[in-house]
């Protein structure tokens, strides 16, 4: 047994090695990019048990940045130029690790797209980021992406200078358009034709209006589920062929509900029982998209949304959690320990109006959890954060689309809306 563990500590130990470090997801290295440039990035530590205590950027060899944590996303304003810029961090222990990142800082204003590359091959779905500076005072009020040289053809619009967004599009040849908008009336646009391969994937729409879906109830502190939990815990589900209301309470505080809906392996609701368990376990791929609604939001201690994959005797839950009385941040699951670890990303769903969410993750060749992006009301946040898969009985078998909602201290009752819930996989 203890020659055992060494070995699964000493395999662990490298793969988290492999995986451990900085990661910029912008701006790219040795892209041109207006100012001011956008630098996102975030960080782990592979020999501090403690984590990554900060991280900073130098520019030319000078440090002009520090924040606390393992994440950053900030903007600098930069001249015209060439520059060797440095994303590091520093842990608890002492050590540190950086990433070079050489940039040209255009002295024009306009639009500048790091991602796709311009008559570039690309997947879906595609992500895009980009910058835009302009020679109005008052400066860049939005940006937009379209899908061809036509108005009707715009599909995403974010407000301010900067974008970082995914599009899921199927295969072809596309002439988009990254667009810049200013506070003065002018705009200013770049073309990138991108060609989209065949990604085999598969989406499943409007899950929220399906018949078969499950709700347990959740008590703690060992929140195992329940069937029979009243009066500690109550909810209730109504379907109507659109959105679908989602209803919470009881008496117990921090109860939770959580509902589920089998999407493939032996329990589907769709007919796809996977009869020959090759569907499952090639699927690597996951896009959870749902509208959802409350007008008491702020009584939420947690809404949750999930993705759980079982074969193999391994179990890979991509869970995401947007803390609102919690504390209205996002957290991801960590399936070995059983716990959810926080992002640093800010989630602030508004009160009585409709939300769209859009997570994206992926299982690692190596067989990890990567938690990709979270796309909150048009704003996109990369994470780029692994976590190793879990034991699970061998008989689990499956892929499972899940909505939870957690009560509060005083289990306050709230209900929750959910319109367009879409699970894309491949």
């Amino acid at each position: 047994m203890k020659r055992l563990c060494v070995l699964i500590c000493l395999i662990t130990a490298f793969a988290t090695s492999a995986l451990a470090g900085v990661t910029v997801s912008s701006p790219k290295s040795g892209a041109t990019v207006g100012s001011p440039v956008s630098f996102v990035a975030t960080a782990t530590s592979a020999t501090c048990s403690r984590g990554v205590a900060s991280m900073g950027i130098y520019v030319n060899d000078k440090l002009v940045y520090v924040v606390n944590g393992a994440s950053m996303n900030t903007k600098l304003s930069l001249g015209s130029g060439t520059y060797m810029t440095e994303v590091q961090e520093w842990d608890n222990c002492g050590g540190a690790t950086n990433v070079d990142v050489p940039i040209k800082v255009a002295a024009e204003s306009g639009v500048w797209v790091t991602s796709p590359a311009n008559n570039s091959t690309v997947g879906s779905p595609v992500r895009f980021t980009a910058t835009a500076t302009s020679t109005c005072s008052k400066g860049v009020a939005s940006m937009g992406i379209y899908t061809a040289p036509s108005p009707d053809k715009r599909v995403y619009v974010t407000q301010g200078a900067s974008l970082n967004t995914t599009l899921s599009l199927s295969p072809g040849t596309y002439n988009t358009i990254v667009e810049e908008w200013d506070n003065c009336g002018g705009a200013s646009y770049k073309p990138v034709t991108i060609k989209v391969e065949g990604s085999n994937s598969t989406t499943i729409t409007n899950l929220q209006a399906r018949s078969g879906w499950r709700g347990w109830g959740e008590l703690r502190p060992a929140y195992e589920i329940c069937t029979d939990c009243s009066p500690e815990v109550t909810w209730a589900m109504n379907q109507t062929g659109g959105a679908t209301k989602f209803s919470i309470g009881g008496t117990q505080s921090y109860s939770d509900v959580l509902w589920s809906f089998p999407v493939v392996g032996p329990s589907s609701l769709l007919n796809l029982p996977d009869s020959k368990k090759t569907l499952v376990p090639n699927t690597k791929n996951f896009i959870y998209d749902a509208w959802f609604f409350s007008s008491t939001i702020e009584a939420s201690q947690v809404l949750e949304f999930d993705i759980s994959q079982y074969f193999g005797g391994k179990s890979f839950i991509y869970g995401t959690q947007c803390r609102i009385a919690g504390g209205h941040e996002w957290d991801i699951w960590d399936n070995v320990n059983h716990d959810w670890k926080s992002t640093g990303v800010a989630c602030k769903p508004a009160n009585n109006g409709w939300n769209h969410v859009v997570i994206q993750a992926r299982r690692t060749s190596d067989n990890y959890v990567l938690y990709q992006s979270i796309t909150l009301n048009g704003v996109t946040h990369t994470l780029n954060k692994y976590y190793p898969a879990d034991w699970a009985p061998s008989d689990w078998y499956g892929i499972t689309v899940k909505f939870q909602m957690d009560g509060n201290y005083k289990q306050t009752p709230y209900t929750v809306y959910v319109d367009k819930l879409h699970l894309t996989y491949w």
